[in-house]
């Protein structure tokens, strides 16, 4: 996949500590901003995906949760 670059803007003590936190990591900082964007990212659409299956699942329940059977069937009178 083709790269670009990306400029942002964070105060020097952000700063400082991301290089150690790369450096900890044995990366550079460009690496480590575009790992944390990427899971990030990934995170926000495994969300969306299991949003997406919970609100088609409550679209098909039944009366809104309400059993799918009558006291009378369970039941000989």
């Amino acid at each position: 996949m083709a790269k670009r670059n990306l400029t942002i803007q964070l105060d020097e003590a952000t700063i400082r500590h991301a290089r150690v936190v790369a450096a900890h990591r044995g990366m550079s900082l460009s690496g480590l901003v575009a790992q944390q964007l990427t899971e990030l990212a990934e995170a926000d659409e495994r969300y969306e995906r299991a949003r997406g299956v919970a609100l088609g699942a409550l679209a098909e329940a039944v009366a809104g949760g309400a059993p799918a059977w009558r006291r009378e069937e369970l039941y000989e009178l």
